[in-house]
């Protein structure tokens, strides 16, 4: 074992400090972004918040909502493809689609599961998320190559992780986004019941340091409590 004694921050452990700006109000801030990939020519454009994939947010309801204000939300897995059937053909004329994810793990039957949503959908959902506990497994990176391949123009999302040497090596097998944060959330007891965890603003910050070296993007998955921590 290595004890890292360096130090880590949350979210709590500090402040911004303030500087001269020439925004008379808060209104005048745009938080609408264009992101460009490293392995698509997809271009989206909206303001990067993303519900998680959790059945109690990661809704089709949720994502009616979001869209309104140009934001993401990350569908969770339990809905039939019936249901996305129905989804698609309800919102045929929207937009709504480009501010979706699909989410996924990574078993066989859930890569059947994403290439059949794909076709009801119409491939008109350009993000893929690809969710597991502990993205420090062989076989996501081994899955990440296998959707890259069946999906060459799509986001891919993969993780998750808090350290920058996953971040690249998933970015390299090709993933587009890589979610970063174990344990943070307020009701995962992953660092509770194993132990594993880091804090999770240190982790954002070397975790997108590494990705935007590549030309990739970070997701900071978790432990936001409040307007501050965001």
């Amino acid at each position: 074992m290595q004890i890292i004694d360096s130090v880590a921050l949350d979210f709590q452990d500090v402040l911004i400090r303030p500087k001269r700006s020439t925004l008379k109000s808060r209104s005048e801030v745009d938080i609408n972004r264009e992101v460009k990939f490293y392995h698509t020519d997809f271009k989206w454009v909206g303001v990067p918040v993303i519900a998680a994939n959790m059945d109690t947010t990661g809704t089709f309801e949720m994502a009616q909502v979001f869209y309104k204000h140009k934001m993401i939300v990350a569908i969770h897995k339990h809905y039939t493809v019936n249901e996305w059937s129905r989804f698609t053909v309800e919102n045929m004329k929207s937009n709504i689609f480009n501010h979706m994810m699909i989410s996924i793990g990574t078993s066989e039957d859930n890569f059947q599961y994403l290439k059949d949503v794909n076709t009801v959908t119409e491939n008109k959902i350009p993000f893929i998320c690809i969710d597991i506990a502990n993205g420090y497994s062989q076989h996501l990176i081994e899955f990440v190559k296998k959707v890259r391949q069946e999906f060459p123009k799509k986001v891919i999302v993969a993780g998750n992780v808090v350290t920058e040497d996953m971040v690249s090596e998933l970015i390299l097998s090709g993933a587009d986004i890589v979610k970063v944060g174990i344990g943070p959330g307020s009701v995962c007891t992953t660092r509770l019941m194993t132990g594993v965890g880091r804090p999770q603003l240190t982790t954002i910050i070397e975790c997108a340091d590494g990705a935007h070296g590549l030309g990739g993007h970070i997701i900071g998955d978790g432990g936001c409590k409040n307007p501050a921590d965001i």
